[in-house]
């Protein structure tokens, strides 16, 4: 079976095939989504579909590909790769210098009618969260009105967050919305915070790696992706009981009040879990 059937065996749809990296692709499920992801390295590969997969699986070819054509794919992928990597970003500069400061009705939709954030009015109205590593930006996140998400093409991802600082402990989540609802609890709380955005559940453990401390507020999903992200810090955390439920959500169902007592729980918790 060559490598581009057992992808779509696992539902996986692949355009183009990309070598040695993790590359999001949509899949039969969720088309209009990158929901499953691949890495192909020739000889090998993975492929995992997040809304059925909790782990990747892996592939092996049946075929006798020569060390030297894998080094020569690999060394052309990685300076694609790097090429790709800096376009990606010199596009996110060019796209903050375009936003203007205003409220955005996603904001609004979540809770937050009079935010102020980065507007970039293309052929739509979009919200954007910029993205850093080591203090350079990388990328974006891209929100449209209805709450459509993407990242540019090629961007680095990996490790890069977006952190709303107050000097304070150190607490790690997935999404631009929870990090609002995140610093409203924390502000009526009077505790100072420095809020971690990671965009996803995999990116928390990247982000918290060498951050010593903190919590993790943790998004309650349907196939447990972002307890098990929590888990893996090593740091005690916050979960919704209610499946498909991140803390904004929590936040907007149960209100302020009740938010901030739950989500103190975790923040003086000597390890494990909060559930909410």
């Amino acid at each position: 079976m060559q490598f581009e059937e057992f992808a779509k065996h696992h539902g996986l749809i692949i355009d183009r095939l990309v070598f040695d990296r993790w590359v999001r692709v949509p899949t039969d499920d969720h088309p209009r989504k990158r929901n499953g992801g691949y890495k192909f390295l020739g000889d090998v590969g993975w492929v995992q579909n997040w809304a059925t997969m909790l782990t990747p699986e892996m592939w092996r070819s049946s075929e006798d590909v020569k060390p030297i054509q894998i080094r020569q794919l690999q060394k052309k992928a990685e300076q694609d790769r790097q090429e790709t990597i800096k376009q990606a970003a010199a596009k996110a500069g060019w796209i903050m210098h375009q936003c203007t400061s205003d409220i955005h009705p996603y904001l609004k939709k979540k809770g937050f009618p009079e935010e102020i954030g980065n507007v970039w009015r293309n052929e739509e109205s979009v919200l954007v969260i910029p993205m850093r590593k080591d203090g350079r930006l990388t990328g974006c996140q891209l929100i449209n009105e209805e709450g459509k998400k993407k990242f540019l093409y090629g961007q680095q991802t990996k490790g890069a967050s977006f952190v709303i600082d107050a000097k304070g402990v150190p607490i790690f989540c997935e999404g631009y919305a929870t990090a609002l609802s995140i610093r409203a609890v924390m502000k009526a709380m009077k505790v100072r915070y420095t809020i971690y955005v990671c965009f996803s559940a995999a990116n928390v453990k990247e982000v918290a790696r060498d951050i010593s401390g903190g919590v993790v507020v943790a998004d309650c999903d349907q196939n447990a992706v972002g307890q098990q992200a929590a888990l893996n810090t090593g740091k005690p955390y916050w979960i919704s009981g209610t499946v498909g439920e991140d803390f904004n959500d929590y936040h907007m169902r149960v209100g302020l009040f009740k938010a901030s007592n739950s989500l103190k729980l975790a923040l003086f918790s000597n390890g494990g879990a909060v559930v909410g």
